[in-house]
């Protein structure tokens, strides 16, 4: 994968009371825009591997609101996030785009697709935290603050990006990770910390267990993706359970419902692909996109 394309411009686009940050590559080829949206927990320049493989094309690697540079609180509604990505395309003035998500980030892409569908000209999901209808019920939190997700009690205090890769670097999920976009996981996915002294988690504890807790907030999203009449590309991992953060948590039959679905199983991958393997990934867009 090349190595060669400048560091982005980030820019910060006024959304629901926070600033969204948006990291952008400029681009004199004349593809179309690419738009990427992240999981639960990470931020948009996890995406720069990925990007460096599409030098033709602009692209936008949004930080969600509560994660990277997109200071924000917890959530109780994942179609907060949505609006905050419409919000930004509208601003942009971005339409005909190529929108690349992966797990919460992608039922977000889709989500924007649904309410804005000149936004977006095909899209690439992979591993969308879109589960079979039944998980959604009466769309009560998985969680309460008597009984939070276990993201909640995750070390956020690092003296540094390389105390964060010492720490980590070995543990399970992330020696899966390529080792580039786990730096980069690193490094920018820290801030200064409250206290003034050394660095803490970007993504707080508290909003990554918000994300979590009001994953069955969307629940009318399987509907929702009956009427994105546009080329989908739904590719979905091994799957064991869902307390396994490897597992797929995509319904097997998501592709089904979409007008112009197609649905790629890869079993050989985790619910972390994009990280595992960004070259595959990249392989993937471009064959998607051409």
């Amino acid at each position: 994968m090349s190595t060669t394309r400048p560091a982005p411009v980030t820019r910060f686009y006024p959304t629901g009371g926070i600033e969204l940050a948006v990291h952008e590559w400029a681009s004199d080829g004349d593809g179309k825009p690419l738009v990427f949206a992240h999981a639960t927990g990470f931020h948009g320049r996890v995406f720069d591997a990925i990007v460096e493989a599409f030098p033709d094309h602009p692209a936008y690697a949004i930080d969600l609101r509560g994660h990277g540079q997109s200071r924000a609180g917890p959530i109780d509604d994942w179609r907060v996030v949505a609006s905050d990505v419409a919000d930004f395309f509208a601003q942009a003035g971005i339409t005909d785009a190529v929108g690349i998500g992966h797990s919460m980030g992608a039922h977000t892409l889709l989500q924007v697709a649904a309410d804005a569908p000149e936004r977006f000209s095909r899209l690439v999901l992979f591993d969308p935290v879109i589960l079979a209808p039944e998980f959604y019920g009466d769309g009560q939190p998985l969680y309460t603050a008597d009984n939070p997700h276990p993201a909640i009690r995750r070390k956020r205090d690092f003296a540094s990006a390389d105390a964060m890769i010492e720490r980590f670097q070995t543990r399970d999920p992330y020696n899966l990770f390529d080792p580039r976009v786990f730096a980069d996981y690193c490094r920018y996915g820290l801030t200064q910390a409250a206290s003034g002294e050394g660095l803490e988690l970007a993504c707080a504890p508290e909003v990554e267990a918000s994300v979590y807790a009001s994953s069955r907030s969307n629940g009318a999203i399987v509907e929702t993706a009956r009427t994105v009449d546009i080329p989908v590309l739904v590719v979905r991992a091994q799957m064991t359970n869902l307390n396994d953060f490897k597992s797929s948590p995509t319904w097997p039959e998501l592709a089904n419902v979409l007008p112009q679905g197609t649905d790629l199983y890869r079993p050989d991958m985790t619910h972390f692909h994009p990280f595992q393997d960004p070259a595959d990934a990249a392989r993937i867009i471009a064959e998607w996109i051409d």
